[in-house]
């Protein structure tokens, strides 16, 4: 016996629609979007069918509505990934999100007409404080991804551009706060992913955020083993 497809947009997005919130389309059709305009601004190309955009990455297994997102089709983000070494150690800077989703590095969506990697900074002051143009600091932008975010739907999702913001050696790590979306900032051991998720649930009894999993797997490089990482 066949299921029928799941249809499904959160209340939190139908509540912005109600209130006239501009993170959210007002349209509940996606056929009375502009598509030619979306797919010229697309990042990662997708397609339309019957005038409803498809996933271009995955099956969510939400076929139909929003879930979590406010617009149609493909959300841009930019998230801001910071290292620091120090006690010989390098360090990724992560947020606590406040929306249960676990343990993210900072960032969120991208303002129509803002750079990425402009976004990224931006994001990366209100959630935790920290102004990425310090003395010595290297920023790299790197190749926009799909992220498999547990928010999104068959025809809505998220695309990101990961920017490296690196400050080098330090005595210490730089003060942070968590502000904004972010519950809490800190600095997380991460020599290799493994590290990194085993500091998360050591210290905090946390988990990384899932859209954010696999781009810090490639970031940090295979996990070594436990012996190599040390404790977290």
């Amino acid at each position: 016996m066949n299921e029928s497809p799941v249809t499904y947009t959160h209340p939190s997005v139908l509540e912005g629609i109600e209130a006239g919130a501009d993170w959210a389309d007002p349209v509940m059709d996606p056929a009375e979007i502009d598509w030619d305009e979306r797919l010229k601004r697309a990042v990662i190309p997708f397609g339309v069918v019957g005038g409803r955009p498809v996933n271009p990455r995955e099956s969510t297994g939400i076929r139909y509505g929003r879930n979590e997102f406010g617009h149609w089709g493909e959300a841009l983000m930019a998230d801001a990934l910071v290292t620091v070494t120090y006690c010989g150690t390098r360090h990724l800077l992560m947020i606590e999100r406040g929306d249960g989703h676990g343990w993210a590095v900072p960032g969120g969506h991208v303002e129509p007409g803002e750079a990425a990697l402009y976004a990224a900074v931006r994001e990366l002051y209100e959630e935790t404080g920290l102004t990425a143009w310090a003395r010595g600091a290297t920023v790299r932008e790197m190749p926009p991804r799909y992220v498999p975010d547990p928010r999104s739907s068959d025809e809505a999702w998220a695309v990101t551009v990961p920017v490296h913001i690196d400050l080098g050696d330090r005595d210490a790590a730089p003060a942070v706060l968590g502000g904004d979306d972010a519950r809490r900032a800190e600095w997380v051991p991460a020599a290799a992913f493994g590290q990194l998720a085993d500091a998360l649930d050591y210290r905090y009894g946390g988990r990384v955020f899932a859209a954010h999993e696999e781009m810090l797997r490639e970031f940090l490089g295979a996990a070594a083993t436990s012996g190599q990482e040390g404790r977290p």
